[in-house]
């Protein structure tokens, strides 16, 4: 059985960073398709010391987010797919509010010709911490953004969710990609490294943990999921031996 249950996807952005790359990783993974991809980058966590400097960065590009008609070149951002996903945005965001968030962008966006669309900014969500909201997936472009000291910490509130598809790390330090990777690191059914959890490698096996689901589609071992197991012994000889050296004889008498 296959089941692909959702995902609040993280990106751990380490000090050794290329922040460049970084904001391109972060724009693209939270705000396109509206953020409505399972694989969609929800968390942001950022090591304390190049906090300031990325989230000013982050800012500035979500304002020169193009919201509209996504078959138009330079749209990042279309619309909600119906009110409901709306309203449970807003709904998220009041939410986010009264758990000290400071929210910026997520209100409606009025497009010429598409008035009776749900439009919305992008919202971008600084929290205190790892709150009960935090650990919901809103399927809209809602990013949080967490701060932290240490890389087990770091790693920690990646893995504190109930939901476990994707996540990535932005490093160029070896030793931080490789923990992360490792089974100390993300427990998620991807694990990507300076890009963001917002796809797949066509040629990878996609799929999650925990309450996302389980079993793998795509990738080389894809058909074993299709496919019934039996395992056959067969003994083409005479002879019959027996494991662990056991001597079995019958009196033919």
């Amino acid at each position: 059985m296959l089941l692909e249950l959702g995902g609040n996807n993280a990106v751990v952005v380490t000090p050794s960073a290329d922040l460049d790359l970084a904001v391109r990783a972060i724009l693209f993974a939270a705000v396109g398709t509206a953020g409505q991809r399972c694989t969609s980058l929800r968390r942001l966590i950022v090591h304390e010391s190049i906090y300031d400097a990325l989230i000013a960065r982050v800012k500035k590009a979500y304002a020169s987010v193009r919201v509209g008609n996504p078959l138009d070149d330079g749209t990042l951002a279309g619309p909600l797919i119906d009110v409901a996903a709306y309203e449970g945005m807003q709904n998220a965001l009041a939410v986010a509010r009264e758990q000290g968030g400071k929210v910026i962008g997520g209100e409606r966006v009025e497009v010429a010709c598409f008035s009776g669309g749900f439009y919305v900014k992008p919202a971008l969500v600084e929290m205190p911490a790892q709150s009960e909201i935090v650990r919901q997936e809103t399927f809209a472009p809602i990013l949080y953004v967490l701060r932290y000291l240490d890389l087990r910490k770091a790693i920690a509130l990646n893995n504190e969710v109930a939901q476990g598809l994707s996540s990535a790390i932005l490093t160029t330090d070896l030793r931080e990609a490789e923990t992360f990777m490792s089974a100390a690191g993300s427990d998620c059914g991807i694990v990507n490294v300076n890009m963001g959890p917002s796809g797949a490698e066509i040629g990878g096996a996609f799929g999650g943990e925990k309450e996302t689901g389980g079993g793998r589609e795509s990738g080389s071992d894809a058909w074993k999921a299709y496919m019934r197991r039996a395992t056959n012994t067969i003994n083409y000889s005479c002879e019959l031996p027996f494991a662990q050296g056991v001597k079995f004889d019958l009196d033919q008498g």
